[in-house]
């Protein structure tokens, strides 16, 4: 079946409050059918159900505990099946952060005297900051400050026989800039043994997920980020892997209430395009999904980069000038852009006064090298499954209106 928005925009009932959304990189909105099974499952977490009377194959209830620990195992084997491996690879948290400093400290035994972790300026900061708190020298991969772009020639430099942990988005948030982690992990086979880590939160919303793709070893997803609840996820390409570090430092608390809304998350995801027929499980179900939203993503995509980078008085950061001019990336439905001569703060109360929720940008040091500063801010715009060329062409007439 091929993508209807139509009915992708029925399974959003916020979308009825009149306002154009194109804030999914901040605040994505959330399915009705995750709200439910949310609403449901901090209802029901604490109750203990009736033994079933027939133990099939799917059993999975242990007698007199309560529902909540089932909602914890559907939401690993949820996070399991969208990116393909079994459960027991799968750690949950209650954010990126926290797992990360939980990763940090599992992996002490590794960093002793001598070795090395790869850092870059495209992460997140929240994740740089405790990345950087390892007892390990620490090497820094910088991007192209004319696109936005991870260069991956430069970890054949970084990285060497001492190198434990190579830490890498798999896009960024705001720019969509879609980083090549399948060939930086390439340059890093070719002379360590190092783990690469791959945070695939700004990326998983929009294309389907696997370690065939990104050659990565920990795959790091913030599920809320795919419009689910505030539960985040490790998932390991291999349960050796575990041997190596403290895995009891990865056992985290998570609230089961809100774990209860991770498998509905993933549901919506594999019924997007109305998947079904001729799939028989929900790995199957997700893969033809998303490669049908994906492709749908992608042309709105142009149609964003296109309208709003024809308008003289916009400047699309990491797109636009001479520097950027020639490039040809891989990008995901995410731009940031100024008005020349127009402060950020002028341009998101115009966005807001005709409908349009955006974002003023985050002035991240990678950002501010880039410019953003000096141009006096950017706004932030990101696409959801639900948006529509109508979207984009309110956005591009609100923003042309600024001239």
């Amino acid at each position: 079946m091929a993508y209807d928005v139509a009915e992708v925009r029925g399974l959003y009932t916020s979308l009825s409050d009149g306002w154009t959304y194109l804030n999914a990189h901040d605040a994505p909105q959330v399915p009705e059918r995750v709200s439910s099974a949310v609403a449901r499952s901090f209802r029901l977490a604490s109750t203990v159900p009736q033994p079933e009377p027939v133990r099939g194959s799917h059993y999975r209830q242990q007698a007199g505990r309560p529902e909540g620990d089932a909602y914890l195992a559907d939401a690993r084997s949820a996070v399991a099946d969208l990116v393909g491996v079994s459960p027991e690879r799968v750690v949950l948290g209650p954010d990126l952060p926290a797992l990360y400093m939980a990763l940090v400290t599992a992996m002490r035994p590794l960093f002793r005297r001598h070795t090395s972790v790869v850092l870059n300026n495209v992460e997140r900061p929240s994740l740089n900051r405790i990345l950087t708190r390892v007892d390990a020298e620490l090497r820094w991969a910088q991007a192209d400050l004319a696109t936005g772009e991870l260069p991956a020639w430069q970890y054949a430099e970084l990285v060497d026989g001492s190198t434990r942990l190579i830490a890498v988005p798999a896009a960024h948030p705001e720019l969509g800039t879609v980083v090549a982690v399948r060939e930086i992990a390439d340059r890093v086979r070719e002379r360590s043994r190092a783990w690469v880590l791959v945070d695939a939160s700004s990326f998983a919303p929009y294309r389907p997920l696997s370690f065939e793709g990104f050659g990565a070893d920990i795959i790091a997803l913030d599920v809320a980020e795919l419009g689910g609840p505030q539960i985040a996820a490790l998932v390991f390409r291999d349960d050796t892997m575990f041997r190596r570090i403290d895995r009891d430092v990865l056992q985290l608390a998570v609230s089961p209430g809100l774990a209860g809304g991770v498998s509905a998350t993933v549901e919506h995801y594999a019924s997007l395009a109305g998947a079904g027929a001729g799939c028989r499980s929900r790995r199957e179900r997700l893969v033809k999904s998303m490669g049908e939203a994906a492709e749908y993503m992608d042309h709105l995509r142009e149609d964003l980069y296109t309208f709003l980078g024809t308008l003289p008085v916009v400047h699309v950061v990491g797109v636009s000038g001479e520097a950027a001019e020639h490039a040809s990336l891989d990008r995901i439905p995410r731009l940031t852009f100024g008005v020349n001569g127009v402060p950020s703060s002028t341009v998101s109360q115009r966005l807001v006064a005709n409908g349009v929720v955006a974002t003023e940008a985050s002035l991240s040091t990678l950002l501010l090298e880039m410019g953003v500063g000096e141009m006096g801010g950017a706004v932030t715009v990101g696409l959801g499954p639900f948006n529509t060329q109508a979207d984009v062409v309110q956005l591009t007439r609100t923003v042309a209106s600024l001239a």
